[in-house]
């Protein structure tokens, strides 16, 4: 899985295309914290890409959303794709990271564009 970053003026965007799983998840970790320790701490991971997420993989989005908010800021998820979601929802993360519709929408001031 390969990882783009944009800097976005409020957010960084985090972009993966591929599987995130227990091969690509240290990876994701990795650039989170170059992102975050280069002083971005609001992070949106554009999982538009992203076709396929195991265990592995929602724990790294978990560890990076850590992360971000030990810096003050947070970390938010956009363009969930259904296996992703359905991970979410099995296992209720849906409710810690909560899906947004894009990544602009993510932190938008209204607060009234999540899936």
């Amino acid at each position: 899985m390969q990882f783009t970053v944009e800097n976005r003026p409020d957010f960084a965007e985090v972009q993966g295309v591929g599987r995130l799983n227990m091969v690509s998840a240290p990876k994701l970790r990795e650039v989170i914290a170059g992102v975050v320790a280069g002083g971005r701490t609001h992070v949106v991971v554009n999982l538009g890409g992203t076709d396929f997420m195991d265990s592995s993989g929602l724990g790294a989005l978990i560890g990076c959303l850590k992360l971000a908010r030990q810096a003050g800021g947070d970390l938010r998820i956009a363009n969930v794709q259904p296996q992703v979601r359905m991970v979410l929802e099995l296992t209720n993360m849906n409710r810690v990271l909560t899906p947004y519709d894009s990544a602009e929408a993510a932190f938008s001031p209204r607060g009234d564009s999540r899936d």
